[in-house]
Formats: structure tokens, sequence, C-alpha cells
């Protein structure tokens, strides 16, 4: 028996069978119009967000293939009322780089071999176009780059339209950089490399006048692997930044809203739609692509996965945080650590490590963004920090005098920048704790108002480990770091210089009230750091506490605070520290 809800696809790439099955979709097909405006497109967008249900969308659309079906996959849509004059009339050429691993000894020919199939299916789907002696001439070369050239020049000596779709391009380059290292990567993006090759092929296509290749659209989530191929996107149009193109992919918030109330209409979602959204904007919401864009988005895989886990009638999902989403800590540990591949000792923590701490601890930046450097140039903080955007782990916030303003977009990236924080001290041997027994402690904090152990205990690892000393080096970083390890339980939502009775609180520790009824306990930390170098007395930690203490009192006559978790009692806590020493931690009651 159907269920009278359409099925949440979460998960789902096709669009076809979305739409073939009736499953829910939320109608994106207006930007084909725009889209058509440029020829040869790179668009970047973070893991998760749909692209490759778009370049289905796209395949579905402009394939000459899928054309009979028009009325199955775009009735009703926004561009099926109007469909535009190119619908339906190229033979679209699709390739994904998703599924390589890093095993560079049978890369190339595994890469060859995925390439030949692909292009020979897109091809024998259009016998009237392609007869035999057509394929043998097209697929006689021995590599793709030469098969390529091939159907371009036949393509253009015949007027057949070709469409090159590329899906998750950059996907087994970075899972080489990750893993292999900057030699193994530099071994087929540079000089005479099979990748390098594959796309000078498609440039050379799109500039050959009168050639076949008249669309292509590529997409990945960053800009380093396209200009180390082809020194940037020169073929075409990088609409990444573009404003009529930031809600592409992703989700408005009345699209969401819109979501929840089609589930609960139809009898499907029988939480309250406001509290689900307020728990939804906070984990999921904040990602800004362009600095004119009207709004935030919500990242598309967190949404279906909140649905997934609710329909029908069920609670709040345990787990608000998709384990698809993450961006794995090893794809990123290159980029902060030299020496990776050496043993613990002879590892170190590199500048982007310090960039990383520093926009942690602020919790925004400012940087121009950059869509095109190549991997040489990572070093160079501002190519660093518009990685961290690409990779969605940054957003843009604002523009202040000309320069971008880039902060963490929701409490699932606060998470997971925690967590590197926690694993690239932990991967050069600085600093480590036990997780669990702390977790522990962390909970007594939330349910039973029992502070003092956690602190001490993380304190007390603090001035054992002799490693991380060189990493405390001001209030800021010490915040941060308290804030990455009270993060590893869920009862509390942690918020870095939180704006309370109009001031900003060092550490705000807010009782997850919506997935934790029975908390009791919330927190607001105020962080003092008295250099290593100063002379410090017993006095001086007194008026260094007194000053905390009245700025706590300030936080916690804050109304909201009793607003949003009124059966909770809020603590204050006035931490100081003395370089790597716990000086002193009292506490001020609400």
């Amino acid at each position: 028996m159907t269920a009278p809800w359409p099925r949440i696809p979460y998960g789902e790439a096709s669009f076809r069978r979305i739409r073939v099955n009736g499953w829910l979709y939320v109608d994106k097909t207006r930007y084909l119009r725009l889209l058509e405006d440029e020829r040869y497109v790179f668009f970047i967008r973070p893991r998760r967000f749909g692209k490759s249900c778009w370049l289905s969308l796209l395949e579905c659309y402009y394939g000459r293939h899928w054309a009979h079906e028009f009325e199955t996959l775009f009735g009703g849509t926004d561009v099926g009322r109007a469909p535009t004059a190119e619908r339906g009339r190229y033979v679209i050429v699709r390739f994904d780089f998703s599924a390589f691993n890093d095993k560079l000894e049978t890369l190339e020919e595994r890469f060859e071999g995925y390439c030949f199939i692909e292009l020979r299916h897109a091809l024998e789907r259009h016998p009237d176009l392609f007869p035999a002696e057509a394929l043998q001439r097209i697929l006689a070369p021995p590599a793709i780059d030469g098969r390529l050239t091939e159907l371009f020049k036949y393509a253009g000596e015949h007027g057949i339209p070709l469409y090159v779709l590329i899906d998750e391009y950059d996907n087994f380059a970075n899972t080489v950089l990750a893993h292999r290292g900057r030699e193994a990567y530099e071994s087929f993006t540079h000089g005479g490399g099979f990748y390098r090759n594959f796309f000078a092929a498609l440039k050379a296509g799109a500039g050959e006048a009168g050639g076949g290749l008249e669309r292509l659209f590529i997409t990945g989530v960053s800009p380093i692997t396209m200009d180390d191929v082809i020194s940037g996107f020169n073929i075409g149009e990088n609409v990444t930044l573009s404003p009529e193109f930031n809600d592409l992919l992703g989700f408005t918030e009345p699209e969401v809203r819109g979501l929840l109330e089609l589930y609960r209409d139809r009898g499907a979602f029988n939480q309250d739609v406001d509290t689900a959204l307020d728990v939804m904007r906070e984990w999921y919401n904040g990602y800004r692509f362009a600095k004119n864009a009207p709004g935030d988005l919500y990242n598309t895989d967190m949404v279906l996965h909140y649905l997934k886990d609710s329909v029908p009638n069920k609670p709040m999902p345990d787990d608000l945080i998709d384990t698809n989403v993450r961006i794995d800590y090893t794809k990123l540990r290159h980029l902060l650590l030299v020496n990776q591949r050496a043993s613990a000792e002879a590892r170190r923590l590199n500048g982007n490590f310090d960039l990383l701490r520093h926009v942690i601890g602020e919790g925004e930046t400012e940087a121009d963004l950059n869509l095109s450097f190549p991997l040489e140039e990572l070093d160079e903080p501002e190519n660093f920090l518009s990685l961290l955007y690409c990779f969605g782990l940054l957003s843009i916030r604002g523009v202040s005098g000309g320069t971008t303003r880039l902060g963490i977009p929701n409490q699932t990236v606060w998470r997971l920048m925690y967590g590197y924080l926690r694993g690239a001290y932990r991967d050069v041997g600085v600093f480590s704790v036990s997780h669990h027994h702390f977790s522990r402690l962390v909970r007594g904090m939330a349910y039973k108002g029992e502070w003092r152990p956690a602190v001490e205990y993380i304190a007390a690892a603090i001035a054992e480990q002799t490693g991380i000393r060189d990493y405390i080096d001001g209030e800021k970083v010490m915040q941060a770091f308290l804030a990455a390890h009270f993060s590893v339980v869920g009862q509390f939502l942690i918020h870095s210089e939180r704006e309370l009775n109009k001031g900003y609180a060092d550490l705000h520790l807010e009782p997850f009230v919506a997935q934790y009824p029975d908390i009791a306990y919330g927190y607001v930390i105020e962080v003092k750091y008295l250099k290593r170098s100063e002379q410090v007395d017993d006095s001086v930690v007194a008026e260094t506490v007194r000053g905390a203490r009245e700025q706590l009192a300030g936080y916690l006559a804050d109304e909201g605070l009793r607003r949003r978790a009124p059966s909770v009692r809020y603590v204050g806590l006035a931490v100081v520290f003395h370089g790597w020493e716990l000086a002193a931690c009292e506490a001020v009651d609400q």
C-alpha cells in the first residue's frame, strides 16, 4: 500500500527516479533558463548539497535520449510550464569521478576503462547519429583524450550538439592528495599526466570553432584540481560566487518550512513545526555562497536526513549530524600538518593550522575569496580560507570595507571544526584526553550541576601534557580549546562570543532542551588569560576574577536565557588561566 505522503529521496541522485516514482522534489528548474546564457560552466558546492542530482536533472532535460519522457519528468515544474528551445536536443556524455580510490598502481587503467565505457554507452544510445563506422573511428585512440578529440571533431562535422557533464571532478584527486601526498597527486595532474590530458581535450573541444562540444557543466568541491589541470577554468564561466545561482542547490527557509508543513498536513509529521524549524536552523542553516545573496541556505542532505528520521510521526533524530555530511579529518589533515606521513614526534602543525585556530577562536574572519589557485599556493592565507569556504566550513556573513567576512555557518560545522582541532592536536602528539571519561564529566555538568570536576580534569591535562603549552598563547585560543572539548557531548549547544544582555560571552553552553528535555543546567563561561611572562600574585588573580564575575552577572540577566529554557538553572563560571595553569575558577548563580 502506497503511503499518502511522498517518499523522502534521501541519498537519491537520480532525478528521473525521483520524478517517475513521485518522490519529494523541491523545484529548482527555473535556474535552467539562467544557465543557458553560459555555454561552459564550473560550479563548486560543498558535499551533500545535491550536485549529482542537479547533473541528473541536466541530463534528463537536455538529453535527446529522454525527450520522450518530458511530461513525466518535468510536468508541473517551472520549466515544464514554459520549456526552453534547448530541451531534448543534445547528446549527453556524463562522467562521475566519485568512485575511484587512491590505489595509484591501477588508477590510470581504471580511469581509462571507466571513461571508455561511459563514452561508448552514451554514443550507443544514438545509433542514428553514430553508426558503427563512426563509433569505430571515435573509440579507436588508446586513451580518453584522443577519443574525446575524435568525438568533438566528428560531432562538429555532422552538426551533432554535445553536452558534457562531469560530476565530482576533483574527488579522486583529493583522495590521492590526502592519502598519498603531493607527488602522487601531481603525477597525473601535471605535465603529461592522464587527468591533465583529459581536461586538455575538453579545453580544445570548447575552443574549436565549429566543434561539437556546445555545452559543458563541471562540478566538485574544490577549485585546486581545476587550476592544476588547466590553469583555472579559463574556458568558460565559474558561477560559484554568482548571486543569481546562490539558491540553485540547498533549501531556503520557506522551502524547509514548506516541507515540514507538507508532511504535517499529510499526517506524517507530528513534531511542532516551529520547534523543528528552530532546531534545523541552528544545525543546518547559515550557508551563503554569494556576497549579494538575499539570504542563507540549509544543507540539502541535512534537511532530508532530519525528515527521513522523523517520518512517519517519530521524534527528533537522536543524531542530528548525518555521517555522510562529515568531511573526514584524514582529508583535511594534509592541509594542517608538515611531514604528515612521519611519526607523531616528527610531525608538526603548520601555518594553516594556526589560521584554523584563529578562525575557531574568533568565530569569523575576513578574506578575499579566491576560486582559482594551484595546490602549491595553498599555504597562502587567502587561499586556505577560500578552500574552507568551498568545503562549507566557512560561509559568507557579509562584506566590510570591500572585504568578505566569513563565519562558521551552524552548529554542525562548529562541531566538525572542534573535532578537527582535537584531531590535529592528537595527531602530532600535543594533547589528548579520554573522551569517554571527559564526556561523563560534562554530562555531570548538564544534569547535576557538577562543573568543577570537568574544569579541573581538563586543566590538569593541560598542565601535564607539556606539548600543548606552545599553542596556548591567548584568551581566544584557550576559549576555543575549551569549547572543542566541551563539544564532545550533545547535551550542550556550544556558542562562542554569544551576545547576551548587550555583551558577548566567551562561551555559552546552551542546554539542548529540544532533544534533552530533562537537562537541568546551562553555563555561561568567561575565560581570562594572564600571560605566563607576567608577574601574577593572588591580588591580580582576585581582581581578574572580580571583573569576570561582573561580566557574568550581566550575561546571566539576559531575558533570552530564561525564555529559551525556563526550566534550566544557569551558572556562570569565571575561569582564569595564568599561561597554561588554572589560576582560579568560581561560580556565579543566575
